[in-house]
């Protein structure tokens, strides 16, 4: 049997009391997703451990088994493998924001969502105006980049810029967990004032401004780490072939550390403008010739972290419309039955824009399953469901049968 996982970033919220105590999910119309409910196996999963925040590259490597709390060393790093980027023994790796400043205050984290193509132009400028044989910068996909710090330590607080929309940046700059790591935050630090210098007349800022758009006006480094030692999906549970698709490059690290290969879909860009028809088909193709494969589509994480309900409700319809819809019809002609699991990685709450560590929503469906009883998909619903609520390596050990 093949495996599919379908994750929906954020996709679980909480009851929004504007729309009748319903979440968004509860309000989508997503017949299809559904009808895996009312066919298949439901329960819930614990994505983050207590010790740790919720953040998407926590979340993601649960869902695929992986203990994070012996395994995880940041986000940076898993972005650096995604970019192909060879870490060196001391290279700190942190995540890169490109994102907006305006009187002080931490407007957005994404620089209004650019583009990649002025993004590039202005982390090339960074690195010729600021980096050096200690620090190198590495442009990404639209506003996430990477910082490489060589030497440097990790025992840093920093804070990830999409938890704190509306505080005075000069609150929330890094800060060091240990005497060694003075130095590392006051660079860092360094590095942000600087930034605000250099990027504030840049051309891409100055045509960005005259088309009322955000500007990139600052860095922001986050979640510092060193390479990790992951071992693969083969190494852990024996799965031979597998791929992952997605539009988010710390996904795509995890990916190459779980020894899976990365499938790029053009079009794909972590908004609710995705090629999802494009995701969808190269989900199918890669089904052919893999054992597993993992399907992450951002969409319903962004439009939570905008706070904008409408948005995120339809974000969860485009999923079930055109991608879900398209999957199930595709893999019923297969020669090979294909398992199916949909769940987020986390909740991102639209009143609260960020991410909360409760409880996902799960199913798992697989030809000739005995259904539990839940009929459809949501936060509350799934809470009938025959699987209960799991935690660790639990959820893909059941959905691999191991």
């Amino acid at each position: 049997m093949k495996h599919l996982i379908i994750l929906g970033d954020g996709m679980a919220d909480e009851p929004l009391a504007d729309f009748g105590g319903k979440t968004p999910l509860q309000m989508a119309e997503k017949p299809h997703i559904d009808w895996l409910a009312k066919n298949g196996q439901t329960g819930r999963l614990i994505t983050v451990p207590d010790t740790m925040h919720p953040g998407s590259e926590i979340a993601n490597m649960a869902v695929l088994g992986y203990d994070v709390e012996k395994v995880y060393d940041g986000r940076g790093v898993l972005e650096a493998a995604s970019m192909g980027i060879e870490l060196q023994s001391g290279d700190l790796a942190l995540r890169c924001n490109l994102l907006t400043i305006e009187n002080g205050i931490l407007k957005n984290h994404s620089a209004g969502h650019i583009s990649s193509e002025e993004a590039a132009e202005l982390i090339h400028f960074l690195d010729e105006k600021l980096g050096s044989d200690q620090v190198k910068f590495y442009p990404g996909v639209s506003y996430r980049h990477l910082l490489v710090v060589k030497n440097g330590y990790k025992e840093l607080k920093c804070t990830p810029p999409h938890d704190v929309p509306g505080t005075p940046f000069k609150d929330v700059l890094v800060t060091s967990t240990s005497i060694k790591a003075i130095s590392t935050a006051h660079l860092l630090n360094e590095l942000i004032l600087k930034s605000q210098e250099v990027l504030e007349n840049h051309p891409v800022n100055q045509k960005r401004k005259n088309a009322g758009k955000a500007v990139a006006n600052s860095i922001w480094p986050w979640s510092p780490g060193y390479k990790p030692q992951m071992p693969t999906l083969k190494e852990m549970f024996g799965v031979e072939k597998s791929a992952v698709i997605s539009a988010v490059d710390l996904v795509h690290g995890i990916g190459v550390y779980a020894g899976m290969e990365v499938i790029h879909v053009e079009g794909a860009t972590g908004l609710y403008d995705t090629n999802y028809e494009g995701k969808a088909q190269a989900t199918v193709e890669a089904l052919k010739t893999n054992d597993f494969v993992y399907l992450h589509i951002e969409a319903s994480d962004e439009a939570g972290h905008e706070g904008d309900v409408e948005l995120k409700i339809k974000t969860i319809e485009y999923l079930d419309r055109r991608v879900v819809k398209y999957i199930l019809e595709e893999t019923r002609k297969m020669d090979e039955p294909v398992a199916i699991a949909i769940l987020p990685d986390h909740p991102t709450p639209c009143a609260l824009k960020t991410h909360t560590r409760e409880p996902v929503p799960f199913v798992i469906y697989k030809p000739g399953i005995e259904p539990d009883e839940v009929e459809v998909y949501d936060e509350f619903s799934v809470k009938n469901g025959a699987l209960g609520l799991l935690k660790g390596d639990e959820f893909i050990r059941k959905f691999l049968e191991i």
